[in-house]
């Protein structure tokens, strides 16, 4: 089994990290991205190498998907070490272990501590609990490959506490536009659900009081779907099965063909059959699908189970993000969910980084409702709007500078300028990330340009000076090139070549450090 090119880079890199001594490290893709066969691949390399590999996971479904996986794409067979069965004597390189029955002592102290000398975990983001961290803290010695769907930065930094360092991440606007997902459109339906009443508990909205606040508008809710949905494949996600099992029958009674499965469910695989067959059009369910099931052919997600952790958001829009033929896009119903708080998931947090921009792009999704906006449009429109705000910000900034007369630039300034998002979105994940910035770091970027009191953290410091080194290799402008040209009103010199803007100061240097005639800062661009 061939992998896709990022596949392959991200397998690269594991390893790169590994080598370098790192022995916890993550991997982040997007469902439907293949995570799967990207740990099947570099489980194959670490047999190879003569490791015995444990992949560790919650879920009996999770295993045998692994299990199934591994199989196809490298042809290893793997042992069990679940409930009854166990690997120990197995001739197999590979086992695939439930944590509920590693975790148990007597089970654990059957195993030396150097049984396995690589340890993936699928669904990295649930590695933090007592559980897994016993097995994990048994096998010390191991190399360990966390593997997960996009986290939010709440998950990323707890993860920090863990994994050392992020190998390599994917993310679903890169999948999306290289063709690897489904493009998504979001629609807001402007039907306000209130929220105020309820709980939180886990950090996440209690499931029992989403369901009481949630059933007077089952029937508003049918209604707008029916307009949206009925000639979709469409999978609705509820907070309890009582709730999911009266959605069903209000969805039958407005003329969908509905099913719903629960974890009770004891024809549940014959219903996910049919429903992927096509014998029915909408499947409720009460979270049981956010992990570990597979049906491509999904064009249309209603989350009615709001919540507030991003990667359990992005697992159930993920159940629709598969690519398959004749389906061009997935639409996502949003609704207006009524709370006292902001922090709620929304399609904006599968695909902004910037929180800034996350809520202008919720804004501008509600004042829009009703009708269905790509997401990566809606992304890049109010990323345009939040940067017309900071260049609006920036400017009474500079003004401020100038008086200060300031031999150093701000980095917010040189970040503006040379346009770069990602250092102005920038939020540390690791604990080395969030120390302060060293005084080799702070000598280094002040000897380059840029003040460093202004830089709050080591990571912020380290993305700087790669950046700055990268840019001096590529020939581009300097910091000081462009604190200077700017405070004379030049436009985004950040973008320019380190050449052309070293000849327009030695011609204003020349003209007496005035503008020359003829130039007009503002709208001045190098030949």
């Amino acid at each position: 089994m061939e992998l896709r090119p990022y596949q392959e880079k991200a397998k690269e890199s594991i390893f790169s990290e590994w080598g370098k001594g790192i022995q916890r490290t993550l991997l982040v893709l997007p469902t439907g991205c293949g995570k799967t066969i990207v740990f099947a691949k570099v489980t194959e390399d670490c047999v190879r190498s003569g490791d015995r590999v444990l992949i560790l996971a919650h879920r009996g479904e999770l295993l045998n998907q692994a299990a199934d996986k591994i199989y196809k794409a490298t042809g290893l067979g793997c042992a069990t070490e679940k409930a009854e069965e166990t690997c120990l004597g197995s001739w197999f390189r590979v086992t695939v272990g439930s944590v509920q029955t590693l975790m148990r002592e007597k089970r654990l102290g059957q195993f030396p501590a150097n049984y396995f000398g690589t340890i993936i975990i699928d669904e990295a983001h649930h590695c933090l609990t007592d559980s897994y961290q016993r097995v994990l803290g048994h096998f010390d010695g191991a190399r360990v490959l966390g593997v997960t769907a996009t986290p939010d930065r709440g998950d990323m930094r707890n993860l920090g506490e863990f994994f050392e360092s992020l190998a390599y991440e994917y993310t679903l606007p890169k999948a999306i536009k290289q063709g690897y997902l489904s493009p998504i459109k979001a629609l807001t339906i402007p039907l306000k659900v209130d929220l105020t009443g309820v709980g939180i508990q886990a950090g996440d909205f209690k499931a029992g009081d989403i369901g009481t606040a949630l059933d007077p508008y089952l029937h508003q809710i049918a209604e707008e779907m029916a307009k949206y949905c009925m000639d979709r494949k469409t999978v609705v996600f509820l907070p309890l099965v009582k709730t999911s099992q009266k959605f069903r029958d209000i969805l039958n009674g407005k003329g969908f063909r509905a099913a719903e499965v629960n974890g009770e469910s004891s024809d549940r695989a014959e219903v996910l059959e049919a429903f992927d067959r096509g014998d029915y059009n909408v499947l409720c369910n009460s979270m049981l699908l956010t992990e570990g099931w597979d049906c491509p052919s999904v064009d249309c997600i209603v989350v009615l189970r709001p919540t507030k952790v991003r990667s359990l958001y992005s697992q159930m829009v993920g159940r629709g993000t598969r690519l398959h033929p004749g389906k061009d896009h997935l639409l996502l119903l949003d609704f207006l969910w009524h709370t006292e708080r902001h922090e709620l998931c929304h399609p904006a947090s599968l695909i902004c980084q910037d929180e800034e921009v996350a809520e202008r792009m919720t804004q501008n999704l509600e004042e829009a409702a009703g009708c269905s906006v790509d997401i990566e449009e809606a992304e890049k429109t109010a990323s345009e709007d939040v940067v017309s705000q900071r260049e609006g910000a920036l400017a009474k900034q500079l003004d401020e500078m100038k008086k200060r007369k300031r031999k150093l630039v701000d980095p917010l300034q040189f970040e503006m300028s040379i346009q770069a998002e990602d250092l102005s979105g920038y939020v540390p994940s690791f604990g080395w990330e969030m120390a302060p910035p060293s005084d080799k770091q702070k000598n280094a970027l002040e000897k380059l340009g840029i003040l460093p009191d202004e830089v709050g953290n080591a990571g912020k410091a380290a993305k700087l000076l790669d950046r700055l080194d990268r840019r001096r290799m590529e020939g581009l402008t300097t910091p000081k090139q462009i604190r200077f040209l700017e405070s004379r009103g030049f436009q985004h010199v950040g973008t320019w070549q380190f050449d052309d803007a070293r000849k327009l100061i030695d011609r204003i240097a020349a003209n007496g450090w005035h503008i020359p005639g003829g130039i007009n800062p503002k709208t001045f661009i190098p030949e």
